[in-house]
Formats: structure tokens, sequence, C-alpha cells
């Protein structure tokens, strides 16, 4: 069944973005905007400042000078209501199935508006054969998919992904690039940092030392 889209159309920007993290400044004067149905592809060598910037994006960190900004968010919305953060760690409990780690997350993220449900998640990565055994026991890709299959079970419009295809098969990169697609044509945002092509149309951001 196909999904609604989202509403209302967002504009993401960043505004003379700077970083400095200890004694080392990562990155400067950073700008950039991204509407709704669009994705940009954040890059650049190891150690320039991708992850940071992205955590800037998300308010898990504060920028040195500049502001982030989110057209038409609603008054006193916070910024976390919108958008899914996906590290480049799994962020999953080893003792837990798939299953129980995304009921989990799902209810740590209070998602009052679920987009599926989880085993249609699991399904859509892959993921259901696995599904029931201790997320201990799997493979890094096997985990991957399951910290993907988190995406499609919260109704947010703005993914903020690190490295997302990380330890994935050739097979699950062109899956997951479909989502993707699926995601923008919903209307979605995609912002991520990576090494790799993740076979989607976008913008680049690239951070040089």
């Amino acid at each position: 069944m196909p999904l609604e889209p989202f509403h209302p159309i967002l504009t993401l920007s960043g505004v003379g973005i700077s970083c400095t993290r200890g004694e080392r400044r990562l990155f400067k004067d950073i700008n950039f905007q991204i509407c709704s149905g669009e994705s940009l592809i954040v890059s650049g060598a190891n150690g320039v400042g991708k992850s940071s910037l992205l955590r800037i994006m998300t308010g898990l960190l504060r920028p040195t000078s500049g502001q982030i900004k989110i057209d038409t968010l609603a008054e006193g919305e916070p910024v976390f209501s919108i958008m899914h953060y996906l590290g480049h760690q799994n962020s999953l409990r080893d003792p837990l199935t798939p299953v129980e780690n995304l009921v989990f997350l799902r209810s740590l993220l209070d998602v009052g508006n679920p987009a599926g449900n989880i085993e249609d998640a699991l399904e859509t990565v892959g993921a259901v054969k696995f599904s029931n055994l201790p997320t201990g026991v799997l493979s890094a890709g096997q985990k991957r998919r399951v910290s993907l299959a988190s995406l499609l079970i919260c109704n947010r419009p703005v993914w903020i992904l690190d490295e997302p295809t990380s330890a994935l098969d050739a097979s699950a990169q062109i899956m997951f690039a479909d989502v993707m697609a699926s995601h923008c044509a919903r209307g979605g945002i995609i912002i991520a940092a990576t090494h790799l092509p993740l076979g989607i149309k976008a913008q680049e951001l690239r951070l040089q030392l």
C-alpha cells in the first residue's frame, strides 16, 4: 500500500556553519540548502568533519558559528520530531532479536504515526530470515540491515545517515537505493555522509581539510 506524501514541504539549510573540536578547526563557512524530495551527499577524506556536520544538523552538536534553519517547521516543534538519525554504529542491543530491537526503538522514539509495521520493514530490507535470532550472532551486514529497517518504521521526513551502506553487500546496496528513492518520492529529504556511491540522484557537499 503506497504511503502518504510528506507535508508540509520542508527546506533545510545551513548558513555559515563552522565547527572546531578541541583546538582543531574541522571546517568553516559551510552553506547548503535542500528541499523536500531531494538528497545531499556529504563527502570528503577521513577526519574532515562529515560526522560532526551531520550531528550539527540534528542538534546533537552545537556549531562554533552559523545556524541550521528548517523552513515550515511549526513554532515550538523540536527538530528531532521530523528527523531520523542513523549513525555509523548500529545502536542495537545484542541480546535482543531484530524484532525486539525495533519494538524498543519505536517505543524510545515515541512514534505516534508509524509509517509501517515491523514485519514489513524487515521484509523490505531482507532481514526476515534472521529476525528472531539474537542480534549478537548476526554478521555486520545483517545488523546494518536491521538498523536500516528502523528508518521504515518511523514516519519522519528527514533522514540523516552516516555511512548508511557500511558492511552491506552489493544486493543490499541496490535494495537500499530503492528505499531511498521511494522516500524522496514521498517528499522526504536524505542527507548522507559516505565514501561510496549510493545509487541515487543527489547534490554533493564536499568538505576539505
